[in-house]
């Protein structure tokens, strides 16, 4: 079974899609399986791995609500050869209502994606920036959960909410579920501010948190425009490299789980 990751945070502007797309990219560029899915309905993982969200035909949306097969909407990427997306659509916004009087509503993402975790080694999950009912969904499908957190002002604002959310969702639908790790991202470490986030968030969460820090980076901020993840933007950017690390230390810490599946682990991801 592969391991199933879902990348959440109920701000906005924290990097959850950004971390998801390099995430994702970072792990296939080391010779995983890896399959992105796209859960929030703005679609910007989608438009970020090269697809056009107004030529979707059918996406997540599709698979939680009228039951399509999921391996049936699953896009190969074409980037990236390890690379698969789960597509998003406007659509979704309307699925939360949609979805209120359906039994077991919560599982319906998990009933999608836990027989794919037998065909890939990670798949990761872009959630919404809210608590409903899409993210509740992805979060039930998870065995763990990747909470990104900036290095600015209100870095630690509605992080106990989300904690709370996360306690609910292991005593009630998923008790698998764990925090993979806090990720520190946005970093300027010219600014004071930055450093006094990261030192608060590591006094706080201590062996929660990553040891990989995201900077700040331009390079990261264009690469969407391209459809394409930073590391085929631009492969030695300080972006680049550092989601190419997050990947190495997600792999590192579930290198029993990955071996359990018959997978040898790549050379590269060793390094």
């Amino acid at each position: 079974m592969g391991k199933i990751i879902a990348v959440a945070n109920q701000k906005g502007g924290v990097g959850k899609t950004t971390s998801s797309i390099n995430l994702a990219a970072s792990l296939a560029a080391l010779e995983y399986r890896t399959l992105l899915v796209d859960a929030d309905p703005q679609a910007n993982a989608t438009s970020g791995v090269g697809f056009d969200p107004k030529d979707i035909s059918n996406s997540i949306y599709e698979c939680m609500v009228d039951g399509i097969n999921a391996q049936d909407i699953i896009l190969p990427t074409n980037i990236l050869p390890h690379l698969d997306l789960m597509p998003s659509h406007i659509d979704l916004v309307g699925a939360e209502v949609e979805m209120i009087n359906l039994p077991n509503r919560e599982e319906k993402m998990k009933d999608a994606l836990r027989p794919l975790a037998e065909l890939y080694d990670f798949i990761i999950i872009d959630c919404s920036p809210s608590l409903g009912l899409i993210t509740v969904n992805a979060l039930t499908a998870a065995h763990s959960v990747i909470i990104p957190v900036q290095c600015e002002y209100f870095a630690l604002e509605g992080l106990g909410k989300l904690l709370n959310t996360v306690k609910i969702i292991q005593s009630r639908l998923n008790e698998e579920l764990e925090i993979e790790g806090i990720l520190l991202t946005m970093y300027d470490v010219r600014l004071r501010l930055s450093n006094q986030v990261v030192e608060e968030v590591k006094l706080h969460f201590q062996q929660l948190v990553f040891d990989t820090i995201i900077p700040r980076n331009v390079k990261l901020s264009e690469s969407p425009s391209f459809g394409i993840p930073v590391i085929l933007h631009d492969a030695e950017s300080k972006g680049s490299i550092s989601y190419l690390n997050l990947a190495r230390e997600i792999v590192e810490k579930n290198i029993e789980v990955l071996n359990g599946t018959g997978n040898e682990e790549p050379e590269d991801a060793a390094a």
